[in-house]
């Protein structure tokens, strides 16, 4: 790292990082805004007039397709923040950085502008605003990771990080909230949101590169305004997908050059997208996704049947959720660490009995993944049991796991297959897992419908499928035990 760029290099990790924390992820916030588009009557047409005449704004028995609306829109986002993945990626690959932060901004900020000029009577805006903001966050956060590449042996903790402050950022709809209680509208918190769209572009044009920041760095590399950083230079150097940042130095093992009998057969991209290993995990991140999904676009509706439709105390376990989602970014760099620390000690074992390196790194995943089932498992049981205080451990459960879940994720992918598959697999598997998401909103309808307002079944047979995560550990498990027995050729 060059000495006179190291300010330039920390003001640009600290301003993304700020970037991905008020920004990126602000979706997952949404219990905390629907609180206030209840209390502005967004969608109160929908209820029974009795509810309407009583002013229960969160009478769920009466207005339960009041509800309906909110997790639709909310399902429609969710799908956008998975689906969009894959697109998003190819656009920063193929158009580089500066191209898409602007189709970035201009997203975020249409989106900013149109939810703080609706009103109740135009609130079906929000099938648009929601799904453009969600997109425009997940283009913030593909064009920061590469940040990472800047800090050498720091690159993956920095990238977990990020992915942290993605999580993180849904305290945002909290101080939303918060402010709206206080009496400044919903009006003025999001112009003020679409304000910061000038410190976007700043950011673009001053603090990141053009093209792609390329790891490893090269000597005396330069980026931002004055370093002419541009897609012809960019040509000369070795660019990589974004998704490929997300975890690069977890591949070593597969970047071990062949030893000598040693046969290298490069499979195609189909073979591994419909290999049995990628449709378990397919498996564990869709069943795991499904339950924040559900249990984020439904909070307000839990709550307020649990609370028995008490303001007070529904706006007070809201603030309490969102808080909790704060500490995501502190709680994503321990599956990193884990991982880390274990591949480490599986490689070391591995140079001395002769076995498997790859093996050894592949096995390192395995913990990780019975962790986060087993922490999906735990939050699913306490979201399922219809106690009010409960659901604090509810919410620390929750924001443990889901920021378990996107870090393994990556990691996995890119032990588990070969480098130059890995952004198609994850954009697959991402899009993949974002179709399943979309159960969310007709499990929803038959809780409130057929159901009449209990949960109890749907949470039985969703923990019960929960269990179906623990099959593919074990699976990786079998193979890592089958290839560790098979020493490599010396």
């Amino acid at each position: 790292m060059q000495g006179q760029s190291l300010p330039l290099r920390v003001t640009t990790l600290l301003t993304g990082l700020l970037e991905c924390l008020g920004f990126a992820g602000v979706l997952f916030g949404w219990a905390s805004l629907v609180f206030v588009f209840k209390t502005e009557h967004y969608f109160e047409e929908l209820c029974e007039p009795n509810a309407r005449l009583m002013g229960n704004a969160t009478g769920l028995d009466d207005c339960k397709a009041q509800d309906e609306r909110f997790s639709l829109i909310f399902t429609l986002a969710s799908f956008m923040n998975n689906f969009m993945t894959f697109p998003a990626g190819y656009i920063f690959d193929r158009f580089k950085t500066t191209v898409a932060r602007l189709i970035a901004i201009f997203l975020y900020t249409s989106a900013t502008l149109t939810i703080a000029f609706i009103s109740a009577d135009s609130a079906v805006l929000l099938f648009l605003a929601m799904p453009m903001l969600t997109v425009g966050g997940i283009l913030f956060l593909i064009t920061n990771l590469q940040i990472g590449n800047l800090f050498g042996k720091h690159r993956s903790t920095i990238i977990t990080m990020y992915n942290g402050a993605f999580d993180s950022s849904s305290a945002v709809f909290l101080i939303i909230k918060l402010l709206y209680e206080q009496g400044i509208s919903l009006r003025a918190s999001f112009i003020f949101i679409s304000v910061c769209s000038a410190w976007h572009v700043g950011r673009t044009f001053l603090l990141m590169p053009r093209g792609h920041i390329p790891y490893p760095l090269p000597p005396n590399y330069s980026y931002g305004l004055c370093s002419g950083d541009g897609p012809g230079e960019e040509e000369k150097k070795t660019v990589e997908s974004p998704k490929l940042e997300l975890s690069e130095e977890l591949i070593s093992p597969k970047k071990e050059i062949p030893r000598p009998g040693q046969q290298q057969e490069p499979r195609s991209f189909r073979s591994y997208a419909f290999s049995r290993r990628f449709a378990w995990h397919l498996v564990w991140l869709s069943v795991i996704q499904l339950w924040h999904y559900l249990f984020i676009g439904t909070l307000n509706s839990l709550l307020s049947n649990l609370a028995s439709g008490d303001r007070v105390l529904v706006s007070t376990y809201t603030n309490a959720f969102a808080i909790t989602q704060f500490f995501g970014v502190l709680c994503a760099p321990w599956n990193g660490l884990l991982m880390d620390r274990l591949k480490y000690k599986y490689q070391e074992e591995a140079r001395k009995t002769g076995s498997s390196a790859s093996a050894a790194a592949l096995c390192s995943t395995v913990p990780s993944l019975v962790l986060t089932s087993l922490l999906c498992l735990g939050f699913a049981l306490c979201a399922s049991i219809p106690v009010l205080p409960l659901q604090y451990a509810t919410f620390i459960l929750q924001v443990i796991n889901r920021s378990f879940l996107y870090g393994g994720n990556a990691a996995f992918l890119t032990l588990a297959f070969p480098s130059e598959h890995f952004g198609k697999l994850f954009g697959l598997v991402m899009a993949l897992s974002a179709v399943v998401s979309l159960l969310q909103f007709p499990i929803f309808t038959l809780i409130k419908g057929p159901l009449q307002n209990d949960p109890f079944y749907v949470n039985v047979m969703l923990a019960l499928v929960t269990l179906l995560t623990f099959v593919h550990p074990f699976l990786v498990y079998r193979e890592c035990w089958q290839k560790e027995s098979t020493p490599e050729v010396a």
